[in-house]
């Protein structure tokens, strides 16, 4: 089966990174399809970012549509414009917010997240309410490394993750942990061993559980919430973007 894994940023290095954490956990016989769009911000912190990544990333999902995937995955943690591509789509979408969240909540009594900056936890805490999984969420904590930052061995932004699951460990009796940035995915393995807890990574958890709805052929549902959008005229540079059904 083929994936597509997009990441809503346009930072190509980013996606190289997330694309070889995926396919380090796919199947034999799964193909990873990493992207990201062309156009838009070159990372995501915060909801001014979010905005202008949306159009880029439904550009994608339709792309892979035409493919055929047998479902997609967006590759950031604040699970950015999940419902309008799961509108779009009919394969299933599946953000890594949402499935860290599921897999950490049956790893262990209560779960914190690590994310990046303190600007994020608001969205985070906000989607595990949504999820129904804020009462599983002992506490959302920030790093306070940028996005980019993960990246640069002059951040030492390992470390610092590592020093912020010490504390949820301590003090919010945290039984797992949950790493909050797609940009992280390579250190979930490390951290684990390091640790003694299960770290889970959205990117690994989003690719095993569209192989799973990709094996049952599970697809979107379609009879109300996440039905294709009406037919309307969109003006200017969003005319690409009308719905045509």
């Amino acid at each position: 089966m083929r994936i597509l894994v997009v990441n809503p940023n346009t930072t190509a290095a980013m996606t190289e990174k997330i694309g070889a954490a995926a396919r380090a956990v796919a199947a034999h016989g799964t193909e990873i399809i990493a992207v990201n769009p062309a156009d838009g911000p070159v990372s995501i912190e915060g909801y001014y970012d979010e905005v202008f990544s949306v159009p880029g990333l439904l550009a994608e999902i339709a792309k892979g549509e035409a493919l055929g995937v047998a479902a997609h995955i967006i590759a950031c943690f604040d699970d950015t414009g999940l419902e309008a591509a799961r509108s779009l789509a009919n394969a299933p979408v599946i953000g890594i917010g949402e499935a860290a969240f599921h897999f950490a909540s049956m790893l262990g009594h209560r779960f914190s997240v690590v994310t990046t900056l303190s600007r994020s936890i608001a969205a985070i805490e906000t989607n595990l309410m949504k999820y129904g999984l804020a009462a599983k969420c002992a506490k959302v904590r920030a790093s306070e490394i940028p996005v980019l930052e993960l990246d640069n061995p002059a951040s030492n932004a390992s470390a610092q993750i590592s020093a912020e699951i010490e504390r949820a460990k301590a003090e919010d009796h945290a039984e797992a942990i949950v790493l909050g940035c797609a940009g992280m995915a390579n250190l979930a393995a490390r951290l684990t061993l390091k640790h003694g807890i299960p770290v889970v990574d959205g990117v690994a958890s989003a690719v095993k559980l569209a192989e799973g709805f990709g094996t049952l052929g599970l697809m979107t549902s379609k009879v109300s919430s996440y039905a294709q959008p009406r037919h309307k005229t969109y003006l200017g540079s969003f005319a690409s973007f009308a719905p045509r059904g």
